[in-house]
């Protein structure tokens, strides 16, 4: 393979350059994507560089200039779309489609007009220039088209038009001022692995459905095990739907692994059991404790410094005081970045006192276990190889596409035994290969979705240096925002001193509330300010990023940064943004 800078990679210049603002090296990028990619390519050139800068061809083949038309394949056997002209959606309907007889070139024609739709919108999503979105009330949406599902079917013309419709209103979550949630950001690779994953359409419970996928997630995860620091990334784990259900599965395994007749037993069979974690965690620990039939009053919540880490001696007074009681204590959650704060509990002190209790021990690092791949910032989560179980999110600081979540087990087999019902339909015991690569009975569910491939691919494309890189940027951007709000006029921080994670805690206090007392009234009145400011940043659609309240403090900003398409010049535009829409108030 040619080296960067030479031969093949040499676009645009004659020193190899390869500037991309360069039309050069958008033509000479055009012309090598068009051969890989017939009229996509074509089409993606007309997005990004415009009518001008499409290619000339260099194989003498017809080039399909839009998506509905000739598409000309590397494989000249390959079918061809219809042109355009000969495909009048208005008259056909989903049976006209593949697996209909002569489906293949109306099937073609609609999904390359479908992938036109996606292209344009995946363009859009990185553009400044476009609302991050086109806020409409629940009515007015409601009023405005028709939702509702009939007896009878639209034709493809409509259905392309819903497609249309939904991306329009839609919120571009990949947008880099959209910092509203802890999943933000669109990466390309793996957008192109959800389409794949998509395409294959299959279930990760056997080998026999999923013989590439059930290896790369035995793959992915014996790697992910590693980082945390288990030896030779020995142990288990699975990939759930989102971190609320991984955790809840380490509260399964954990109450199984103490008592183990509660499989077939129920609840009556065992004492009362106590759960532990931090007054700033998760609300998933409640949620799974009410459907294990724990029960939430079981879940006791222990106190919090004032940056929201869990204090350990609070942690050992409570677990005392439920062992006097003749409790259980049985699993003691602990947070390694948690949803508003971005604290990370103490995890080797609480460690301690997991061992010297013959406790559980859980981390749930939905939020945070991104950083272990960063070698400037893994410190933050030391002790997490003590833990016995471990909720990690690839779908939010690895800006992998949702939903991607893992639950990694210190102790190999024991969610296998917890969980399996050896159902003979699906894991037959005399099959003919390997069945350590069966790994549906362990799972909760029947049906999984493929949630392993686009982590992989990423992993793949990126390197573990390529994560590490990216999610080293959020942090920076993150504490350039901390450095510029901290001393600035009209911003009070939430808490001293700069944040662990990407997460900025702050209240705006417009002019008209600077110079009033602290006191209730001025609570009052402040807590009205981020809803508003929020609201009018959606009606915009200039920028989104989340407010709450927590404890005794009042609606404040929480700024996350996850995606790493956002800049210091977007960071600095939220700030401008927050003051022209608050200085009134």
């Amino acid at each position: 393979m040619a080296s960067p800078g030479s031969g093949f990679w040499s676009f645009g210049s004659e020193d190899g350059s390869g500037d991309p603002e360069n039309p050069g090296t958008a033509r000479a990028w055009c012309q090598v994507a068009q051969k890989f990619t017939g009229g996509i390519g074509n089409k993606l050139c007309a997005l990004l560089y415009g009518d001008a800068e499409k290619p000339a061809e260099s194989d003498g083949r017809p080039s399909g200039p839009s998506l509905g038309k000739a598409v000309w394949a590397r494989d000249q056997e390959a079918p061809a779309v219809a042109p355009r002209g000969e495909v009048n959606y208005a008259f056909m309907h989903a049976t006209d489609l593949l697996p209909a007889c002569n489906g293949e070139r109306p099937t073609l024609a609609f999904l390359q007009d479908v992938m036109d739709i996606l292209l344009q919108y995946v363009v859009k999503s990185f553009d400044r220039s476009t609302k991050v979105i086109d806020f409409h009330y629940p009515n007015e949406l409601l009023q405005e088209y028709n939702w509702e599902l009939a007896d009878q079917p639209q034709n493809l013309e409509e259905i392309l038009t819903n497609c249309r419709t939904t991306l329009k209103y839609a919120i571009k979550t990949g947008h880099p001022r959209y910092f509203n949630q802890l999943s933000t950001g669109l990466d390309m690779v793996g957008l192109a692995a959800d389409w794949l994953t998509s395409t294959a359409n299959t279930n990760m419970f056997t080998y026999e459905i999923a013989p590439v996928f059930v290896l790369l997630e035995y793959v992915t995860l014996k790697k992910m095990r590693e980082i945390i620091g288990w030896s030779g990334g020995s142990g288990d784990g699975i990939f759930s739907p989102g971190g609320a259900i991984s955790n809840m599965y380490a509260m399964l395994i954990a109450r199984f692994k103490a008592f183990p007749e509660v499989k077939e037993k129920g609840m009556a069979a065992v004492p009362r059991l106590i759960a532990f974690t931090s007054e700033h965690s998760h609300f998933s620990l409640k949620k799974g404790a009410a459907a294990l039939g724990i029960g939430t009053d079981s879940v006791i919540l222990i106190k919090c410094d004032e940056r929201g880490k869990m204090i350990p001696s609070d942690l050992e007074r409570r677990i005392l005081e439920a062992k006097q009681k003749g409790f259980v204590p049985f699993l003691v959650s602990a947070t390694a970045g948690t949803t508003v704060y971005g604290a990370f509990d103490p995890l080797l002190a609480i460690a301690d006192i997991c061992k010297k209790y013959n406790i559980w021990m859980h981390v749930d690092a939905a939020w945070g276990g991104g950083l272990l791949v960063s070698r400037k910032h893994k410190w933050k989560l030391s002790g997490v190889e003590r833990a016995n179980s471990v909720t990690w999110n690839p779908h939010k600081m690895m800006g992998v596409p949702l939903q991607c979540s893992a639950l990694l087990v210190r102790e190999e087999g024991l969610m296998q035994r917890c969980n399996q019902m050896h159902a003979s339909y699906l894991f037959q015991q005399d099959k003919h290969y390997d069945l350590s690569y069966d790994t549906g009975d362990k799972a909760l569910q029947c049906g999984r979705h493929v949630d392993v491939f686009k982590l992989w691919l990423m992993w793949r494309a990126k390197g573990t240096t390529g994560f590490e890189a990216q999610i080293d940027k959020c942090l920076e951007l993150a504490e350039y925002l901390y450095n510029i709000i901290k001393n600035r006029e009209g911003y009070e921080m939430v808490f001293d001193g700069k944040p662990q994670h990407t997460n900025v805690c702050f209240w705006y206090v417009p002019p008209s509330l600077r110079t009033l007392e602290d006191n209730e009234e001025r609570m009052s009145r402040l807590s009205k300010v981020a809803p508003v400011i929020k609201a009018r940043m959606m009606e915009y659609g200039t920028t989104m990023v989340s407010y709450q309240p927590l404890g005794d403090k009042v609606n404040f900003f929480r700024m996350v940064i996850s995606n790493p398409a956002a800049t210091h010049q977007d960071i600095d535009f939220l700030i401008e943004e927050i003051e022209r829409l608050g200085q009134d108030l």
